[in-house]
């Protein structure tokens, strides 16, 4: 994925144990609107650094998205395993949790989670099975000792998660599980806000014992708001540039930016678990994958520095999608393998 969800342009120069599909910088202004059709309006955003998204919606004529005949996560349910690394508040928790099983429920009104969703599961491997519609928590892991420390590598992570594992509170789970590793505020990772706000890979037999998929995401509440949880800050050097930000649907600019990274992870990790099925370009090495396509995209009119239209409610807080238990959330669209274009469910057209 990419910071704020954008496309990656440095992954070719991560060395080999970086190899992954990973959250990058792209560049966007806003196109917002109140529940009130009369209220639409375009602020503009300050661009940020290191930005290079040229997509725009609909640009199939661009994309060379294939498959490459790997398996995708088809076997139902997908089971998510937690690592909680560092300190985190209970409200913190609940909340994301609360966006991954928003994934699965159908109880919400459209544009939801779930009808978000849809388009990740339209992906299919080589059988004709599609990536799976249901997704729970199966497990959880709080590491509030920062045992491998506050300065994590690639490779690192990958030893967060083998301690998850053999000091079993985690199963090892290879047919349908994925993990998902979330460091706190205080922990700061490889390339974190220079290049990424987080990757997808597989761990390597040689450090955790077993292959499994994972992602990693980092909370950049404190380190970087205005890269990764992009539009909810900018930078303070061009505060003056516009409007400013825009007010993040449940009033935690690192949280609400993180879910949109996490988002984008789990679609990527889904379709493309081992790095061998779905994506565009000839280097597995670095796949441009259905979130990297649809970098800073959030609604329709979005591309050419613009998110596109979005809702946002009373007290101005902006969002593209319901959740459970009356959470609303802004997420990033993904790439239709139908429409052939970026998707998501508050399209008007």
């Amino acid at each position: 994925m990419s910071v704020p969800h954008f496309l990656s342009v440095l992954l070719a120069t991560f060395v080999i144990s970086s190899i992954s599909s990973s959250a990058t910088i792209s560049s966007s202004k806003a196109q917002t609107f109140n529940i009130k059709p009369e209220s639409f309006f375009n602020p503009k955003l300050p661009p940020r650094t290191l930005s290079s998204n040229k997509k725009f919606e609909g640009s199939s004529n661009l994309v060379d998205l294939r498959y490459h005949m790997g398996p995708v996560l088809s076997s139902s349910p997908i089971k998510i395993y937690l690592i909680w690394y560092g300190r985190w508040s209970a409200p913190q928790q609940l909340l994301i949790k609360d966006f991954i099983l928003s994934i699965s429920s159908l109880a919400e009104p459209s544009p939801s989670v779930a009808d978000w969703w849809r388009t990740v599961s339209l992906y299919t491997d080589q059988t004709g099975a599609n990536v799976s519609k249901s997704l729970f928590i199966a497990g959880e892991y709080s590491d509030t000792a920062y045992s491998h420390g506050n300065q994590l590598t690639r490779l690192s992570i990958q030893q967060v998660i083998a301690t998850a594992v053999k000091s079993a509170p985690l199963p090892v789970d290879h047919r349908n599980g994925i993990y998902l590793i979330l460091t706190s505020h205080d922990v700061t990772v490889q390339d974190f806000c220079r290049a990424v706000c987080g990757f997808h890979y597989f761990t390597f037999p040689s450090m955790v014992g077993y292959t499994l998929p994972y992602a990693w995401i980092g909370n950049s509440a404190k380190q970087c708001p205005e890269v990764c949880a992009y539009p909810f800050a900018v930078p303070g050097y061009m505060g003056g540039g516009g409007p400013g930000a825009l007010k993040s649907p449940n009033d935690d600019v690192g949280i609400d930016g993180m879910i949109s990274v996490i988002a984008h992870e789990l679609a990527e990790l889904t379709t493309n678990p081992l790095v061998n099925a779905w994506y565009a370009g000839e280097d597995p090495t670095a796949p441009t994958e259905i979130g990297d396509l649809c970098e800073g995209l959030y609604g329709t009119g979005g591309g050419g520095g613009y998110i596109g239209q979005v809702m946002r409610d009373r007290k101005g807080r902006t969002f593209n999608m319901n959740g459970r238990r009356g959470r609303r959330f802004l997420v990033q669209w993904v790439w239709s393998p139908v429409l052939k274009a970026c998707v998501g469910p508050n399209a008007l057209d």
